[in-house]
């Protein structure tokens, strides 16, 4: 079995057959699932879908495009909030400097009020960093500083270097589809020096959808393409990386309970 990090079932593109979309993606092997929040002010969309299915869980947090817009995320809210028990992860938040849909400055205040409800709460922060990569390194280690905090760079494709950094402050990776792309070899390279044991799998479905379904709509069972295509680099079988990215998954997102099939 293996696990979707990252997808976006609130988002009107499955608006129509959300439970075929869920349905798909247990019939593909794939047992849980975390919708992660992109705006506080439509987190309680969010949390009624991981209400509404056992095996899928969500996050609460303001996405670095809407930091601008969103009113100013205060960590004692996001730490609230939080405590529902559905919620498992805090975020996605982090830095964009390839669209900068929202002030740097805003991006940064952000950022740190969400990692400040990692540490708080002890759930792991989703960061997001695009073109960003000194600032986000900067940031997650004056963070990490102040006390430690669990997290993991979702949709990886960034430089060794920040991986390395990350890694060195205990957060995890998670790759996407991207790395299953034809110009994706410098990424493919960075990813195959990663540990094993610091590996998540993930879709950012509706985006970003693997070879062989580049060009549609991701979904949460395509993540099954990307675990396999990640199998082979990594020189592992596609049992062993489901296993591997499963149980860290459950290690990191330490609040989400493993359904029924998992247990078995």
């Amino acid at each position: 079995m293996l696990v979707d990090s990252h997808c976006h079932l609130d988002f009107p593109e499955f608006a129509d057959e959300l439970d075929q979309i869920v349905a798909r993606a247990g019939a593909a092997g794939i047992g849980s699932l975390v919708t992660i929040c992109t705006k506080v002010s439509e987190f309680g969309r969010v949390r009624a879908i991981a209400e509404r299915y056992e095996n899928v869980w969500c996050s609460v947090g303001i996405h670095p495009h809407e930091a601008g817009v969103e009113p100013e995320p205060d960590a004692e809210r996001l730490v609230a909030l939080a405590r529902h028990a559905k919620v498992v992860g805090i975020g996605e938040t982090g830095l964009d400097y390839y669209y900068e849909h929202s002030p740097r400055e805003a991006q940064a205040r952000s950022f740190r009020a969400h990692l400040h409800a990692a540490r708080e709460t002890g759930l792991p922060a989703i960061v997001h960093t695009r073109d960003a990569e000194d600032d986000t390194i900067d940031i997650l280690r004056e963070e990490h500083a102040r006390g430690a905090f669990p997290g993991v760079i979702h949709c990886f494709t960034s430089s060794r270097r920040l991986a390395e950094a990350a890694l060195a402050l205990g957060l995890f990776i998670s790759v996407s589809g991207i790395v299953t792309f034809r110009n994706a070899d410098v990424l493919r390279e960075t990813v195959r020096g990663i540990p094993l044991g610091s590996l998540l799998v993930e879709t950012d479905a509706p985006y970003l959808a693997p070879v062989p379904r580049r060009g549609r709509r991701n979904e949460p069972a395509f993540v099954a393409h990307t675990a396999a295509f990640l199998a082979g680099l990594k020189g592992v079988s596609v049992a062993e990386l489901a296993q591997a990215t499963t149980d860290n998954f459950f290690r990191l997102f330490s609040k989400a309970r493993k359904p029924v099939s998992f247990a078995a």
